[in-house]
C-alpha cells in the first residue's frame, strides 16, 4: 500500500472527504418500496428509439411506486461527443414526455435545473470521483498504472500467444504491486499514469446476481484491474463509466438501473466496485434490446443502417405521440398492445411482464396504431396535431391551415364524422399533405393534361368534352343521390355504358363504363383516381372551385 502522503499528493488540495459527500447526498425520505431510477444518455450521436424506450420504463417504474425518476449526462467521453446533441435529447424528451423529475436544463425543458442530487453532467463531478478515486488508493483497493500503450499491447499480444484470458490482471499487470519508490520515480519523472481498480477476482471464478427481470444470472466474475480515473495528461480528469455510474448511482441514491442486455457483462466489474466501496449495491434490470426483422431473421436495431432507430425519425415522420408511446409500452408488457390506448397509458408496466427475447420494431404496425388512433380524435384536435408538426417541418402547411380554416375544418370531417368506420388516412402528420393537399387550392395543381395517364387511356378530346360539358351545367345542391345523377347523366350524354354487365356484352360500342366517367370528374376534382367520397369533397371544396377545376381540365 502507498503512503497516504504520496497518494494524497496525486490529487488537488481541496478534494471533499466521502463523510462531507455523504452528507452532501442524504439517503431519500421515499415511501418504502418506491424506486429511484436514472436515465443516463450520452452525448455521442442521435438519441436512439432504444434509448427513449429504456427512459420510459425508468420513468414509469419510478413513477408507478411513488418514486423519483432522474436524468444523468453521463459525457466522460468527451472526445466522442457530437455537436447538436443537447437539441436533439431536449426535443425528444419534451415530444415524449420524459422530462425528469431529477436533471439539467441543457438536455431538458426545465427553467432550470432540478434537484438537490447534482451536478447531473457527469463532466461537472469531476471532484467527486476524484474524492472516492484517493479513498481508494489510500486503502490499497486501487493504484497508479504508468503503463504505456505499447507496453499494454506487448502484454496482451504475449496473453495470446500463451493463449490466455488478456488483459491487466495478476502478473500482468506491472504495477499493481509496483514498489512506493518505483512509483515516486515515474511520477518524478512526469509519466502519465491512470488510476487502477485492485479486483479481487481471479481467471475463472463464477460470479452470479439476481436481475429483477432475468432472475438469477450467472457469468465469468471480472479478474481485470479496469482503469477507474484517465490519464493524468488529460486536461480534465474524469473517471471511466464503470467507476462514475457506480460513486453516482450510490450518491443520487439510485435503486434500480434499467438498462440493455449489452451492459450485463459489466455487472462484475460495478460489483466489485460496490463493494470495494462500501457502498449498497443497485439492483439491475437488463432489458432485452429492440429488434429488426430482416429476411427471415433478426438483429438488433441499427443506429448506421436503420432510419427508424433514431429517435428523430418519428418526430419528423409526425407520428402523433401517444401512438408511439402506446405503441413500445406494448413492446415491453405484450398485454398492454391489447388495451384500449388511453388505459395502456395509463396502466403501469410490470417487471416481470417484460420478454427475455427483443422486441421487433415494425413500422409498419406502428402507423396502423396510429392510423387506428388519429380516427377517433375530433377535428380540431386532429387540426392542431398537424399543425403543431407543420411548424417544425413543414411551414406551408400552417400558412394553407390559418389562411382557410373553414375549407380545413370541412376538409378533415369527410368520411371522418357520422360513419362508423372513419377514413384512416393519416397515419403520420406528414401524410397530411399528401391526403389532403388536394382540398387546398394552393396545394393542388390543377390538371390540365386530358392525355394523362389517370385518365385510364380514354380519348383526349373526350375527356375534355366531359369536364367542359359537366362545368357548363354543374348543379352543386342537392342530396348524394340527386347530385350523382347528374354524373350518370353525363356519362349517357358522352356514350358511356351505365354499368359493367352492358360494357360486357359489345365492349367496342362505348369508350368506357360509368365508373370511367366518374373517374374523369374525380381526377379532375382531387387529381387522384383513389379519394374519398366525391360527393363529400365537393361539400367541403365549394361549387366554385369544383367548376373552376373542371374548367382547367377541358381547356
Amino acid at each position: 500500500m502507498l503512503d497516504r502522503a504520496l497518494v494524497d499528493g496525486l490529487f488537488p488540495d481541496d478534494l471533499p472527504e466521502p463523510a462531507e459527500l455523504e452528507e452532501r447526498y442524504p439517503p431519500r425520505g421515499l415511501p418504502e418500496g418506491a424506486l429511484v431510477t436514472r436515465f443516463g444518455p450520452s452525448p455521442t450521436g442521435f438519441v436512439h428509439v432504444g434509448g427513449l424506450y429504456t427512459a420510459m420504463v425508468s420513468r414509469d417504474l419510478a413513477h408507478s411506486t411513488g418514486g423519483v425518476y432522474v436524468l444523468r449526462i453521463e459525457d466522460t467521453d468527451q472526445s466522442r461527443e457530437v455537436a447538436g446533441a443537447d437539441a436533439q435529447f431536449r426535443r425528444a424528451f419534451e415530444a415524449f414526455d420524459l422530462v425528469p423529475d431529477e436533471g439539467d436544463l441543457v438536455f431538458t425543458a426545465l427553467p432550470e435545473p432540478r434537484g438537490d442530487y447534482g451536478p447531473y453532467h457527469q463532466s461537472q463531478r469531476a471532484a467527486i470521483y476524484q474524492t472516492y478515486v484517493r479513498e481508494l488508493m489510500r486503502q490499497g483497493k486501487a493504484y497508479p498504472d504508468f503503463a504505456t500503450k505499447e507496453e499494454l499491447a506487448q502484454i496482451a499480444e504475449a496473453q495470446r500467444t500463451l493463449k490466455l484470458p488478456t488483459g491487466y490482471y495478476g502478473r500482468w499487470a506491472p504495477w499493481r504491486d509496483a514498489s512506493e519508490s518505483d512509483v515516486r520515480a515515474a511520477l518524478e519523472a512526469g509519466t502519465p499514469w491512470v488510476a487502477r481498480f485492485r479486483s479481487d477476482g481471479a481467471v475463472g471464478e463464477r460470479f452470479a446476481f439476481t436481475d429483477r427481470l432475468r432472475g438469477r444470472v450467472e457469468m465469468e466474475d471480472n479478474h481485470n484491474d479496469v482503469v477507474i480515473l484517465k490519464s493524468s495528461d488529460s486536461s480534465l480528469r474524469l473517471p471511466t463509466y464503470h467507476f462514475a455510474h457506480v460513486v453516482d448511482d450510490h450518491l443520487m441514491r439510485t435503486t434500480l438501473v434499467v438498462r440493455t442486455e449489452e451492459w450485463l457483462s459489466s455487472v462484475p466489474v460495478h460489483r466489485q466496485l460496490f463493494a470495494a466501496l462500501g457502498f449498497a449495491p443497485v439492483d439491475y434490470a437488463h432489458l432485452a434490446p429492440l429488434m429488426k426483422q430482416e429476411g427471415g431473421s433478426k438483429r438488433k436495431l441499427s443506429k448506421r443502417k436503420d432510419a427508424e432507430a433514431a429517435v428523430d425519425f418519428y418526430l419528423e415522420a409526425g407520428y402523433p405521440v401517444p401512438a408511439v408511446q402506446y405503441y413500445l409500452r406494448g413492446l415491453a408488457n405484450p398485454r398492454l398492445a391489447e388495451l384500449p390506448l388511453v388505459e395502456a397509458l395509463a396502466t403501469p408496466l410490470r417487471l416481470d411482464e417484460f420478454g427475455l427475447a427483443g422486441p421487433l420494431v415494425d413500422t409498419v404496425k406502428l402507423s396502423d396504431i396510429s392510423a387506428d388512433h388519429i380516427a377517433t380524435l375530433p377535428g380540431p384536435e386532429v387540426l392542431a396535431g398537424v399543425r403543431g408538426w407543420a411548424s417544425e417541418y413543414d411551414p406551408e402547411i400552417v400558412k394553407v391551415l390559418d389562411a382557410n380554416p373553414e375549407l380545413a375544418a370541412a376538409a378533415i370531417d369527410v368520411e371522418r364524422v357520422g360513419v362508423e368506420n372513419p377514413r384512416k388516412d393519416l397515419a403520420k402528420w406528414s401524410d397530411f399533405r399528401e391526403a389532403y393537399g388536394f382540398f387546398f387550392p394552393e396545394l393542388f395543381t390543377d390538371v390540365t393534361d386530358a392525355g394523362d395517364e389517370r385518365f385510364g387511356g380514354l380519348d383526349p378530346a373526350l375527356v375534355r368534352a366531359v369536364a367542359a360539358d359537366l362545368a357548363d351545367g354543374y348543379v352543386h345542391e342537392g342530396d348524394q343521390p340527386t347530385w350523382f345523377q347528374q354524373i350518370r347523366d353525363l356519362a349517357a350524354r358522352h356514350g358511356f355504358a351505365p354499368n359493367p354487365k352492358t360494357y360486357k356484352k359489345d365492349p367496342d360500342a362505348y369508350p368506357g363504363m360509368l365508373r370511367d366517367a366518374a373517374n374523369v370528374v374525380r381526377v379532375a376534382i382531387t387529381g387522384a383516381q383513389r379519394s374519398p367520397d366525391l360527393y363529400e369533397v365537393t361539400r367541403a371544396l365549394g361549387g366554385d372551385e369544383v367548376v373552376r377545376r373542371l374548367r382547367a381540365l377541358a381547356g
